[in-house]
């Protein structure tokens, strides 16, 4: 199909829709207003969690260039987001939990670094970026023989 036939297609499907009746007019309308809370709720997601959840790691189904989408399109693309939206809310949720046991487990190790001997927690799991909570023999092999443990965090960024 040449370029000029499939703009004549769109604008015979451009007409077609604006002279839809009135309950896809309101069903269009209700669609795209869902789309729009769940982009942002979407977008709100990713932005408060970077770079931990990533907006989309699956395969999305591309659309060939800007037109105007008919209600089953529509609710393709809804459900799309549904599907991205809950997935983000768990990865948050993951990410949450698994921040707060790193801050308890950093908590513990500092009240009682003998019985965390070793342990090694990265700053990463805390939200941080680069470094990691270790449980060390204060002066060495001396410390270690004598029961000497503390908690240092290493800096281990480049």
């Amino acid at each position: 199909m040449s370029p000029t036939e499939q703009l004549t297609v769109d604008r015979v499907e451009a007409a077609a829709i604006l002279r839809a009746e009135p309950d896809e007019r309101g069903a269009r309308d209700a669609l795209r207003k869902q789309i729009r809370r769940l982009e942002r709720e979407l977008s709100m997601l990713v932005a408060d969690t970077f770079p931990h959840v990533s907006p989309c790691e699956g395969a999305r189904e591309l659309l060939s260039g800007p037109r105007l989408l008919n209600l089953g399109e529509l609710e393709r693309v809804r459900d799309r987001l549904v599907v991205d939206v809950s997935r983000a809310r768990r990865q948050a949720h993951e990410r949450a939990e698994l921040e707060r046991r790193s801050r308890a487990l950093l908590e513990r190790m500092r009240r009682e670094p003998a019985r965390y001997k070793f342990t090694r927690l990265p700053v990463a799991n805390l939200g941080g970026f680069c470094g990691a909570w270790v449980v060390r023999p204060r002066l060495g092999l001396i410390g270690m023989l004598a029961g000497w443990w503390q908690v240092k965090l290493s800096s281990g960024c480049p």
